[in-house]
């Protein structure tokens, strides 16, 4: 945990957003897996380490506004739990890291919101994302399961959006340790992309690579030689030479901050042209949108800018044609780039967006656009100094996207369909950093992970 007064400081910035009423952070309990004693890996809740700390189930903590209480509830530990997992602090010692002094039994929380509740004072607690949270806050403020997630405040929604999306020094550094260990992750998985090996011994060296240097990954690992499946978890597929293989893989700290870093190497170790003429598009649009990077700047600005790039290095080898400004702006470049250039980042992989998505990534000022590929795009408005999140920009050759806009004889102007279908195994190339926005600018975060053309070949020459 961090020292307690950050997390006072944090709840006490809160307060300043949340005018009235109790703030309900439900923690998360165990989750079982196949029956009930064997449950997955626990992870807490982020809005509640990001205000309480505690990386424990079976809690709940409450920030009083009017009265300018914080409150955990939680039950101490009986002896059968001392048998089975050794001796555990008391629940007065656990809030005391988090600057709490208030302690109650976790059935006492249902007394104190009704109470709350009686006296008309707002309980205010974010979209729920687990069973168990739905039919906790049913049974504690009355409102139906089916309705409980529309019933958010949207006051406290923004305030927490708006304390977490400003990363401090501290969290800074805990990304920078977890894009320590993507590094270990991704050179290891460059040396092991030879051919004849099957993608799951990659991936889960990645994983154990993750768990003995802190936490479970960030996410489960997209790896695969078929990239132009943007999100593709199967690993069951064996490496050939002439292949592209795409790892997109974070770790997370043991105060349970993310990385999330995408390298894409040529099965074998030497890249050819063809891959080396996408490579370098991509490669060139990845640092163009980090140079880019600066407080102020919208990041659609950035995403638009990936996508200039993109079709400019497409015309350059015959895949595209016609003004690039006409084709980034009618779409014809979500053919090869259908997705967003990248997401916030912190506690979460993608930070914030079980608040909801557009609050978190648009505002008043920048809306979502409703077009193919740009709609993808989860972060649009301006940067501000603190802010950490992803630059992945891609190409890929998706055969059932290509069929079906060439059948529909889509943006004719701009795409030169003959060529493209001499592309359709190749797969695709993704290449993803971790972005800081500084004061004056920007800083990728970590440990460089090689990147260029020449130092991914320079790892690969050393294979495992």
């Amino acid at each position: 945990m961090f020292d307690a007064s950050v997390y006072t400081d944090r709840r006490n910035r809160l307060r300043n957003e949340v005018k009235s009423g109790i703030i309900l952070l439900p923690g998360n309990p165990e989750a079982a897996y196949n029956y009930p004693a064997n449950t997955y890996h626990f992870r807490q809740d982020s809005n509640f380490l990001y205000f309480f700390g505690l990386a424990h189930p079976d809690l709940a903590g409450v920030i009083d506004i009017d009265n300018n209480k914080d409150y955990i509830f939680g039950n101490d530990v009986d002896l059968d739990d001392i048998i089975w997992m050794g001796p555990q602090p008391l629940m007065a010692d656990r809030a005391a890291k988090a600057g709490v002094t208030n302690t109650a039994l976790y059935k006492d929380l249902f007394d104190f919101v009704q109470e709350a509740k009686s006296k008309g004072r707002k309980v205010h607690f974010v979209p729920p994302y687990r069973g168990e949270t739905y039919m906790l806050l049913e049974e504690l403020t009355g409102i139906p399961f089916k309705d409980v997630k529309q019933n958010a405040s949207l006051e406290l929604i923004r305030g927490i959006i708006k304390l977490r999306s400003i990363k401090d020094k501290y969290e800074i550094a805990e990304i920078e340790k977890a894009v320590g260990i993507a590094y270990e992750m991704h050179t290891t998985a460059m040396r092991m992309a030879m051919p004849g090996r099957v993608e799951r011994e990659i991936s889960g060296r990645m994983e154990g690579i993750s768990l003995a240097l802190g936490n479970p990954v960030s996410f489960p690992i997209i790896l695969s030689i078929h990239g132009e499946t943007l999100h593709n978890h199967y690993h069951g597929n064996t490496l050939v030479e002439g292949r592209m293989m795409v790892a997109d893989a974070g770790a997370e700290t043991e105060m349970h901050y993310a990385s999330d870093i995408t390298r894409t190497m040529p099965v074998g170790g030497k890249f050819n042209q063809r891959q080396k003429d996408i490579y370098e598009i991509v490669l060139e649009a990845n640092m163009k949108s980090i140079e880019a990077t600066k407080p102020g700047i919208p990041n659609r600005d950035l995403h638009m800018l990936a996508a200039r790039v993109i079709v400019d290095g497409l015309k350059n080898i015959g895949l595209m044609k016609g003004n690039t400004e006409d084709a980034v702006r009618e779409g014809a470049h979500a053919m090869f780039f259908p997705h967003g250039l990248g997401h916030m980042m912190g506690l979460d992989v993608h930070d914030l967006e079980g608040l909801g998505e557009n609050y978190v990534g648009y505002d008043e000022e920048i809306k979502r656009s409703t077009q193919f590929g740009t709609a993808f795009l989860r972060l649009g408005k301006r940067h501000q100094p603190g802010y950490v999140f992803t630059i992945e920009p891609g190409i890929y050759f998706i055969p059932a996207l290509i069929d079906q806009w060439r059948s529909e004889n889509k943006f004719m102007d701009f795409i030169n369909y003959e060529k493209v279908e001499s592309f359709k195994d190749f797969g695709g190339i993704r290449i993803e950093d971790d972005i800081l926005v500084t004061d004056t600018g920007y800083r990728v975060l970590g440990k460089p992970i090689p990147k260029t053309v020449a130092e991914v070949e320079a790892v690969m020459s050393d294979p495992l």
